[in-house]
């Protein structure tokens, strides 16, 4: 594939040099022509100097024949702006890195839309996705970046005799915004029907709205309302968007912010978590926080070595789960000596991330489900002339392991009903098994008349 990425900073350089390995053909451009030096140096790019945000150095850049452009300067108004170019230009994807919440926030104005970008990336907030993911459940997927923030994946163990337990899950009568979308059992994984049954030790996979999926999740899980403690250090942008998405009655957060200006805007934008303006590098403010008798404690100041002095005070004092976030790969092989748990590294969460894209036809992303499965999670433009436009979804005649969970129109994802027609111009996300893949992404495909 062909792929422009504008910026060579450390997200940019760290994305050429992955997908140098993965041979694809890499164009580099960045306005500071030492940071181009150095890439040229180390990996095999073609480097141009200039400006992002300039027809000129796009072209250049060659971003009309492009499969992908990724515009990851440090700039966000730079990256929307040579995204929204470089679309127009003729580029076949093209992604932006922003870092400020209000331009993913699609109560005030959808930037996405306006602009023409596939996708606005926040580093940050897929950061503290992959956080939450193991504070809900290790190893459970959440995919809210797929239906831009509106759904999530969760997976789900069945360990008691529920209500949901030995019942065909067509009279289990699921909140219509939720699907059952795959069962894992005894090795074995499939896309739920409705005839299906659950059994103890089932792994399932849900989909929807959060307070939907909760409601589901007590169908089949003892412990769905056990509330667990989480102790935050850090109230950047990356803890800011952990204590958002943990928010609800499931967990008690607390954040612990040295800056006192910054502890007034997210007492402000976090309505259920206690914000307390202390230093948590320091062992004191630990104690006196309570720390100890937390459940999970999240490290995730600015600095490597704070989080892994902190990570350390706290597992001593006695919390249970300790996580943190560690940028520098050097430090991978020291943390889990040191009594962490699990080490984030925003670089690595990135970098899965932009491997999703590289994709084609009306393929967005490809998220798998899991290493070992062979279940997906599509993202799919739908196309003027598909054949998905032709009927009401229940005569839709899908293949039978594909599920479509979501649906989003016109800036707003929904679970979709029998009765719904996919129109042109929706975006679909879909459940599909590797064997009938090929056949369901046709259905999205415009007409080869």
């Amino acid at each position: 594939m062909r792929i422009v990425v504008l910026g060579a900073g450390t997200v940019g350089g760290s994305i050429a040099s992955l997908l140098c390995l993965h041979r694809h053909s890499v164009t580099i451009v960045d306005a500071d022509m030492e940071n181009i030096r150095r890439i040229n140096e180390t990996i095999d790019v073609r480097g141009l100097t200039g400006s992002a945000s300039q027809s000129s150095v796009l072209f250049q850049a060659g971003v009309g024949s492009a499969d992908l452009c990724l515009a990851v300067t440090g700039n966000d108004e730079v990256n929307i702006v040579a995204a929204s170019m470089s679309k127009a230009m003729g580029a076949k994807r093209a992604v932006a890195r922003v870092y400020a919440p209000v331009f993913r926030d699609l109560s005030t104005f959808d930037y996405q839309r306006h602009f023409g970008v596939d996708r606005l990336l926040s580093l940050e907030h897929l950061t503290a996705l992959e956080l939450a993911r193991g504070i809900r459940h290790p190893g459970s997927l959440a995919v809210e970046n797929l239906a831009r923030g509106d759904l999530e994946v969760h997976e789900v163990v069945v360990t008691e005799e529920k209500k949901g337990v030995g019942k065909p899950l067509k009279q289990l009568h699921l909140p219509a915004g939720v699907r059952m979308g795959s069962i894992n059992r005894a090795g074995k994984t499939w896309i739920a029907g409705a005839e299906d049954k659950i059994e103890l030790g089932d792994r399932l996979t849900i989909i929807g709205k959060r307070a939907d999926v909760d409601t589901v999740k007590e169908m089949f899980c003892a412990d769905a309302n056990v509330k667990i403690g989480v102790v935050i250090a850090g109230g950047g942008e990356t803890g800011y968007h952990l204590a958002s998405i943990l928010e609800g009655p499931r967990f008690g957060v607390v954040l612990m912010e040295r800056d006192r200006k910054r502890c007034d805007f997210l007492a402000s934008h976090l309505k259920h978590t206690t914000v307390v303006n202390s230093d948590a590098t320091r062992r004191a403010n630990l104690e006196e926080e309570r720390v100890g008798s937390a459940d999970v404690f999240v490290a995730s100041m600015g600095e490597d070595e704070n989080n892994i002095m902190a990570s350390v005070e706290a597992r001593d004092i006695g919390a249970k789960t300790i996580m943190a976030l560690v940028s520098r790969p050097d430090y991978a092989h020291v943390v889990g000596k040191l009594g962490i748990d699990q080490a984030v590294s925003p670089r690595e969460v990135v970098a899965k991330q932009v491997l999703g894209y590289l994709t084609s036809g009306p393929v967005i992303s490809k998220t798998r489900l899991s290493e070992e499965g062979e279940l997906s999670v599509l993202e799919l433009d739908v196309a003027p002339g598909a054949p998905a436009t032709e009927h009401v979804l229940a005569r839709l005649e899908l293949p039978e392991q594909c599920l479509i969970a979501a649906v989003i129109h016109e800036g707003f994802a929904k679970v979709p009903g029998g009765d719904d027609i996919i129109q042109p111009g929706d975006t679909v996300v879909a459940l599909v098994a590797e064997s009938v893949a090929k056949e369901a992404v046709s259905l999205f495909e415009g007409s080869r008349a």
